[in-house]
């Protein structure tokens, strides 16, 4: 890339590497099913046949809230009973109403979600994670500091949260408070005054305090936080993130004129073994999976994508002006990490998969057995009745 740069500097008005879409998702202790169950019986008291009795009571205060949260707001409250794209509609709600800050709207729908069932078996029943429809809410919001963002909260044990930001539109934001001049189309930025002042503030994005920033969202949209769930914190991993690295050229026919040869090269010369290579792998006789090359032509126009199992890098002609690369990484485990791990009681560093959507903190992240002394209630807890009088004192 770097010498591309510098062969066709007099065609390029500046180049941006910024994450775009980024999605982080939110684990509870009770995430897994001995998590769930420790915090029936020594949290609330509760036996497991109450499963479902214990866990419609919550549904429904989380119901109540997400629907008070827009009276308050004074935005709609809509059920979508058909499939849609929520956030063009959002978009559409946005712009209708002049919305300009602040929660947009909330929807709520019903949606395949990861949680548990009732395993009967030797002894007593069990739980077992399952796959189950139920009511999910999306409050979609213009932020201050991140833009256009979503938070989506399930209302149904174990009660994990999404929270999606665009790193464009956070960095649109750090520009105009900088009042450095720019020129925004959708996620992407047409022109820069300093775009090299503008790549340097694009790093920022990935140190930032990522576990407060989303703790906050969760405490505001989650309110079981205050009282029920207290005092357990979300574990946050990233379940998709896209990573664009944008070369923005002075006017379409310089882009025009270099996409065709573009498209070709990326065709025709790259293998399997550089492909892996792309996204951090090495082409293995033990590789289960597909690698595949493909090629589009649309009425927007023509984009290359190298694909590895789920994760892929893509390039194509953004807005006639941009040549966009782009890394979308929807599968995290095909990547390792240097991690300390306990084997045999010791500590041993290895490099291990990386943590994923559906990985839990662990057993030893457990729920408290009892609760603390000076517990806040920010509204008090009712449960059924008989569930009420097991809590232990």
């Amino acid at each position: 890339m770097d010498r591309f740069i510098v062969h066709h500097r007099d065609r390029i008005g500046g180049t941006l590497s910024c994450f775009d879409r980024v999605i982080f998702k939110g684990h509870l202790p009770i995430s897994h099913p001995r998590g769930l169950e420790n915090f029936f019986s020594s949290w609330l008291g509760a036996k497991l046949m109450e499963f479902k009795e214990v866990a419609l009571h919550f549904a429904g205060r989380l119901k109540e809230h997400a629907q008070v949260v827009a009276r308050q707001a004074g935005r709609p409250y809509q059920y979508l009973n058909r499939p849609l794209s929520k956030e063009d509609l959002a978009r559409q709600i946005a712009a209708r109403d002049g919305v300009h800050r602040g929660l947009i709207c909330v929807f709520g729908a019903v949606e395949p979600i990861q949680s548990f069932r009732l395993a009967y078996g030797v002894g007593r029943p069990r739980l077992s994670s399952d796959w189950r429809k139920g009511l999910v809410h999306y409050f979609y919001l213009l932020d201050p500091e991140f833009g256009f963002m979503h938070v989506r909260r399930p209302t149904w044990f174990p009660f994990t949260m999404q929270v999606y930001v665009n790193g464009h539109d956070w960095l649109a934001r750090r520009l105009s408070r900088l009042r450095l001049v720019f020129q925004q189309l959708d996620n992407a930025f047409l022109s820069i005054a300093r775009p090299e002042r503008a790549d340097r503030l694009a790093r920022e994005f990935p140190r930032l305090d990522w576990p407060k920033v989303l703790g906050r969202f969760a405490c505001r949209f989650n309110p079981l936080l205050r009282d029920l769930l207290y005092p357990m914190t979300y574990y946050w991993v990233t379940d998709q993130a896209e990573y664009a690295t944008d070369v923005m050229f002075r006017s379409r026919a310089d882009l025009q004129a270099l996409y065709p040869s573009l498209l070709r090269h990326a065709t025709l010369v790259y293998r399997a073994e550089d492909i892996m290579t792309f996204l951090g792998r090495k082409l293995d006789p033990r590789f289960q999976g597909e690698i595949v090359s493909d090629l589009k032509h649309r009425p927007e126009g023509a984009r290359i994508k190298h694909r590895v199992k789920r994760n892929w890098i893509k390039m194509y002609n953004k807005h006639g002006r941009i040549l966009r690369v782009e890394t979308v990484i929807n599968q995290t485990r095909e990547f390792k990490v240097r991690r300390v791990s306990r084997v045999r009681g010791r500590g041993r560093a290895r490099w291990t998969p990386m943590p994923w959507a559906g990985q839990h903190p662990g057993p030893g992240c457990r729920p408290p057995r009892s609760r603390p002394h000076g517990h806040p209630r920010a509204r008090p807890i009712a449960p059924p009745a008989r569930v009420q009088s097991r809590r232990p004192r």
